[in-house]
């Protein structure tokens, strides 16, 4: 049945109820399935090099499923279960593909950003009641193996470390040269040292060892809420997995085991193991991974179209910033296998959907979705109409609400067709009640029990299409008056010479917030800040949020899968209004540096440079609305 409006969504709901639409109840008996029909087929290929010519390791289902089937069978021997979780913290590679499947098998696998600092590692494996972790071996040029050996030392509950050494990847000479010159890595912590491979060859890859869990259970947990600050675990389920995966088959047009995902995203978040992974996964699709820092890693972007061509993808997955970057690169390759890109994490300015599906022949599926509800919650449809600048029409069997407070302030009420509020889900993807690890984040997180309350605004049209106004944490609110930083943000990425741009509230001592603009410009591109307000005031009718401040970076900071990164530009400004609020008070005093505190928010430290009067600090910056100390 195709999927084209609302009334198809529900054509397909009544159908049968979505638990008969599958055909495994967990992961493994998935992959089971898929690799007895598709045997010999192609099914995850990874390549560390972005050369178009680079060597690529490639498993077949049979492979991958004997692999996974050791993994498993070899957690399960060093006491991994639901209660004794299993964590990796990798960047992409084939391992990390197979720890992720087998954790869920065994237990409840918790993949971990390898780009973390050790102290937010050893937060999440404590929160997580982590007993085994999967890492890589110390390799030149990178410190992921000393960060993760100075998290465990404060993590005695870890039994194990299983290291995973990507030299096997390296061709000669590195290969010969990188065992030389490894770094060592002092271990201080009292875990045992084991590696994957031999783990693996001493475990069978015919059959488990144990029983396959077919009861719906929390498999795996995601941490959430960015790179700094107390971290919040996200429970995910089987059928919230199993439901991504048959999501994207059910609502693309003719779908087939014989396509390929191109897909540069890292392995420890949603959006690559659910809407890419699991998609291969439910469907026998070949699925090919690109360097171990995805889009991030070195000449990925500059060799984009050669890679598509090499590995002539159906579907790409995108971020609005790796859009904006391969923008900048000429289609210099043959690029006609594409049919689809699914866009997500950020809204993708129009002028750049435009461009980019004008010069690829793509068509852009944008949609939505968040780590708590396993990522895709709506999509525009392929075969009905698309909505440039909407997220589409939920998927099926995912509802949407948008709510807002009464007025009495008091309780939640839904919205009206048209109205901005809170945006709410439910379906197979939401855990209500059981969202977080924490049953204190789990309060009040619901409207009427079921729908997770995202914190997003939006609005939903007269057809039933979800339009993101913004996060309710990043409305500015000045004097009183909220301003939706995507207004200035669409204004300024309209501009030919503008890549990338992110707006947010700086503090100001008499207004609360007013509106500021971080921009990054095309590669080679000049533009003075004057011309930038002039585009700006003239393509932005609401006087209040045209940016009354313009810093031009020369890179904007990112999330691992390349959002930009507000919370440090919000520091970079209260860093910038602090300094000169106590320089033109003629104070000494200097913020040293912003972090995130667990309890007042974002906190502006102060080395006082022989400053003894905190009043004197605090006459000046306590007129704003962050905190200091």
């Amino acid at each position: 049945m195709k999927w084209e409006t609302l009334a198809s969504t529900k054509a397909i709901e009544n159908e049968m109820p979505f638990e008969k639409r599958l055909e495994a109840k967990t992961i493994y008996s998935l992959l089971s399935r898929t690799a007895m029909k598709y045997s010999g087929r192609p099914a995850v290929s990874f390549q560390l090099d972005s050369d178009p010519k680079a060597s690529a390791e490639t498993l077949n289902w049979g492979q991958l499923q004997s692999k996974v089937t050791q993994a498993a069978n070899g957690f399960k021997s060093l006491g991994v279960s639901e209660n004794a979780k299993i964590a990796y913290i990798l960047p992409i590679c084939t391992e990390a593909i197979i720890s992720f499947i087998a954790g869920t098998t065994a237990g409840v696998v918790v993949p971990i950003s390898p780009l973390l600092e050790p102290k937010q590692m050893a937060g999440i494996l404590k929160l997580a009641g982590v007993k085994v972790v999967v890492s890589m071996k110390a390799l030149p040029k990178t410190d992921v193996a000393q960060k993760v050996a100075e998290a465990l030392e404060n993590c005695p509950d870890v039994s194990h470390l299983i290291e995973v050494d990507l030299v096997r990847y390296l061709s000669f000479p590195k290969s010969w040269i990188a065992p030389l010159i490894r770094p060592k890595v002092k271990t201080k912590h009292s875990a045992a040292i084991i590696s994957f491979d031999d783990l693996l060859k001493s475990q069978s890859g015919s059959s488990l060892t144990f029983k396959d869990d077919v009861k719906d259970r929390t498999a795996a947990m995601f941490h959430t809420g960015g790179t700094t600050g107390v971290p919040k675990l996200a429970q995910h389920s089987f059928m919230g997995m199993l439901y991504q995966g048959w999501a994207i088959p059910a609502i693309l047009p003719e779908w087939s085991d014989k396509d390929t995902i191109l897909c540069p995203l890292p392995l420890f978040h949603v959006f690559a193991v659910y809407p890419n992974l699991m998609t291969c996964i439910t469907s026998g699709a070949h699925i090919v991974f690109l360097t171990p820092q995805g889009y991030r890693g070195d000449g990925v972007f500059d060799n984009f179209w050669k890679l598509v061509e090499r590995w002539k993808p159906a579907f790409i997955t995108l971020v609005p910033t790796a859009a904006a970057e391969l923008m900048q690169r000429p289609v210099n390759a043959d690029v006609s296998s594409l049919r689809f890109a699914l866009c997500g994490s950020a809204p993708m300015p129009s002028e750049l959907f435009k461009k980019f599906e004008s010069a690829t022949g793509i068509t852009i599926m944008e949609g939505y979705g968040m780590t708590e509800a396993h990522c895709n919650i709506s999509c525009n449809p392929i075969e009905g109409e698309r909505k440039i600048g909407t997220v589409g029409i939920p998927v099926p069997y995912t509802k949407v609400k948008l709510v807002k407070r009464d007025g009495n302030q008091k309780n939640l009420v839904e919205c009206k067709t048209g109205e901005v509020g809170e945006i709410c889900v439910s379906g197979p993807g939401v855990l209500a009640g059981n969202t977080y690890t924490d049953p204190e984040k789990n309060k009040e997180l619901y409207f009427e029990n079921k729908f997770l309350r995202t914190g997003d605004l939006g609005f939903l049209d007269e057809d039933g299409y979800l339009k993101i106004t913004g996060r309710a944490k990043d409305l500015i609110i000045r004097g009183g008056h909220n301003i939706d930083p995507a207004i200035a943000e669409e204004a300024l990425a309209s501009h030919p010479s503008v890549a990338m741009v992110g707006v947010i509230g700086q503090p100001d001592a008499r207004a609360g917030e007013i509106p500021c603009a971080y921009v990054e410009l095309i590669k080679g591109s000049e533009v003075p800040t004057e011309e930038l307000i002039k585009h700006v005031e003239k393509n932005i009718g609401e006087k209040a949020a045209i940016p009354k401040h313009f810093d031009i970076v020369d890179e904007m900071p990112k999330t691992p899968i390349g959002k930009i990164f507000k919370p440090e530009l919000r520091k970079r400004a209260i860093k910038r209004v602090y300094n000169e609020a106590l320089e033109k008070s003629e104070i000494s005093a200097r913020v040293q540096e912003v972090i995130d505190h667990p309890n007042k928010g974002l906190t502006a430290v102060i080395a006082k440079n022989g400053v003894n009067d905190a009043k004197q600090i605090g006459k000046v910056l306590d007129k704003f609305i962050f905190s200091w100390e």
